[in-house]
């Protein structure tokens, strides 16, 4: 296939380097073109700054840009390739914000945390799909498959609440441990005694339902090291750590007052 990227950030960088290795990427275009210009050079495509540079002769065009960007950019694409399939890359934006401008348009998800520092697991990767017509659709599918095996023909609500979720998994989670450092950088304890600790909890998270598995002194209904944690977060002055903490609390105590 002949593919073009508009964007050059995290997840156009990870997918235009996975697609690099089976298909022929066309065009990057961003409107910072050094950015563009340094993806191009990795993929063997050509670095573009302007929408009517957009080369009709393609199969697929891919926008992996901020959410808010999405509809500003099928606006301005649509005219340069009229035909072509569109995608997008979001989680939590509906596939009309480009059918309704774009017949031809799709989605193609990739439920992952992408960073540049770190090289994508594309096989253990779930691609969430989605498309106006049975053709395109047939399309994104062999390319999602070949990257994964885990690929998955989801409506945009469905991928919505996914997205949803992995902000709670992964967005959350990952502040969470920021606090956790917070916390012991104050006290010049070694935040790496705590990685076992971290890596055991996550692998308890895939292997059984995480409610079943949930420790601590709140679900313990353990108050007094509750108390305890909450002035201490005081004591470092750190109000803001003592309302997150005490909020959680709460919440994972509501929780299993529930459990049977």
């Amino acid at each position: 296939m002949r593919i073009s990227f508009v964007g050059s950030g995290k997840v156009a960088t990870h997918l235009a380097k996975a697609f690099a290795q089976q298909h022929q990427i066309i065009q990057i275009m961003s409107r910072n073109l050094p950015h563009a210009e340094k993806l191009a050079h990795q993929v063997g495509a050509c670095a573009i700054d302007n929408y009517s540079q957009i080369e009709q002769e393609i199969d697929l065009l891919v926008i992996a840009v901020s959410d808010q960007s999405i509809s500003s950019v099928i606006q301005a694409v649509h005219v340069f390739v009229p035909e072509q399939l569109i995608v997008h890359t979001s989680g939590s934006t509906d596939v009309k914000i480009l059918s309704d401008i774009h017949s031809n348009a799709g989605v193609f998800y990739p439920l992952q945390t992408f960073s540049f520092e770190r090289d994508i697991h594309w096989s253990d990767t779930p691609l969430l799909i989605e498309a106006e017509q049975a053709n395109s659709l047939s399309i994104l599918n062999a390319l999602a498959n070949s990257l994964t095996k885990r690929v998955y023909h989801y409506s945009s609500t469905q991928r919505l609440s996914l997205h949803l979720a992995a902000v709670f998994a992964c967005n959350f989670s990952n502040y969470c441990y920021d606090m956790a450092k917070q916390t012991v950088d104050q006290a010049q304890v070694d935040f790496s005694l705590l990685y076992p600790l971290i890596l055991e909890t996550a692998k308890k998270a895939t292997q059984h339902d995480p409610v079943q598995v949930q420790t601590g002194p709140a679900v313990r209904h353990d108050h007094n090291i509750v108390e305890l944690h909450q002035n201490l977060l005081l004591k470092a002055n750190r109000p803001d750590l003592k309302d997150i903490y005490q909020r959680l609390s709460q919440a994972i105590i509501a929780r299993h007052h529930t459990q049977p």
